[in-house]
């Protein structure tokens, strides 16, 4: 039986938003297996979703870049909250950004591309800025987005300096309405993007095993109801369904007047503007996200580390 500790009941309660005994009684269930906890708890109905966490698990910055109708999204991590306020730091991100507009999104080839001003090839840079802050980095991943005709916009919400932050959006709308209309349309559905946290463009695009997750969870929620078995297939279909509609980009509701659904928004804006506007893509990437971040008890490493 893995040991339940105070630092991962906290975790699983502010994952789940369940109660702290809840917590503890789940992890306990699962032995400890944090992913399995919070499907426990929402099959016992007491988490009532599966909450996406917004806790940072690396530190680092987003960036994000825009050049006509393409644009570019990186992250680079580091070990501490501290490095990211280092104007050097914000600088190599900003330059990686801006060259990835023009290497793509493979890390490998970005990696490779030559830095600005003769320092080699970014990797190298980045070597050389590990050396010299003092603090291990890593550049994790790349996203590119282009249309042929309409606009590319970039969203970074609680920026620490333009084009860099924790949460960075860029969201591609192709068409042929006047580009300011577009544009006001695209900052209004990255701010959306950023708050709401879809998991796909639409709901064909979600993950088959996330739904698979999301099914099983549904049946055996429906099957502690106690009704019939055509009752408890309705229910877990409609679960599922409610999954799919709320996690997919075009249909959620949107945030800004909690009814319209976003294809609906874009079309609304489409007709307003007299020109065409579709939602190809976007990306949303959250510093540290699918990162497990290493904790330690420094209390414990003190008593040890007295102890010889």
């Amino acid at each position: 039986m893995a040991e339940i500790t105070a630092a991962a009941v906290k975790e699983l309660r502010e994952k789940s938003g369940a109660g702290m005994m809840d917590c503890k009684k789940a992890l306990t269930e699962t032995n400890g297996d944090m992913d399995a906890a919070i499907d426990w708890l929402r099959t016992k109905g007491l988490a009532t979703a599966a909450k996406k966490s917004s806790r940072t698990a690396a530190e680092g910055l987003v960036g994000v870049a825009v050049e006509g109708t393409k644009g570019a999204a990186v992250e680079v991590n580091s070990e501490t909250d501290f490095v990211a306020k280092n104007e050097q730091f914000q600088d190599f991100v900003r330059t990686v950004s801006a060259l990835a507009l023009k290497t793509g999104d493979d890390i490998a080839a970005l990696g490779a591309a030559a830095y600005p001003g003769g320092e080699g090839s970014v990797s190298d840079k980045l070597t050389s800025n590990i050396a010299t802050i003092g603090e291990n980095q890593t550049l994790r991943r790349a996203k590119i987005v282009e249309v042929s005709q309409g606009a590319v916009v970039s969203y970074m919400h609680n920026a620490v300096s333009p084009g860099l932050g924790k949460i960075g959006v860029l969201v591609a709308l192709e068409g042929d309405a006047p580009v300011d209309a577009i544009e006001a349309l695209g900052k209004q559905v990255a701010m959306h993007i950023a708050a709401a946290f879809p998991l796909s463009l639409n709901e064909d695009g979600l993950d088959p095993a996330v739904i698979e997750r999301e099914r099983a969870i549904a049946v055996e929620k429906a099957a502690e109801s106690g009704k019939p078995a055509d009752i408890i297939e309705k229910m877990v279909q409609g679960a599922v369904a409610k999954f799919r509609k709320e996690n997919a980009l075009l249909s959620q509701v949107f945030v800004i007047d909690n009814k319209t659904p976003i294809a609906q928004v874009v079309a609304n804006a489409a007709k307003a503007a007299g020109g065409s506007i579709t939602l190809k893509d976007y990306v949303r990437f959250q510093l540290g996200e699918g990162i497990e971040k290493e904790t330690s008890d420094f209390a414990a490493e003190v008593a040890a580390a007295a102890k010889g």
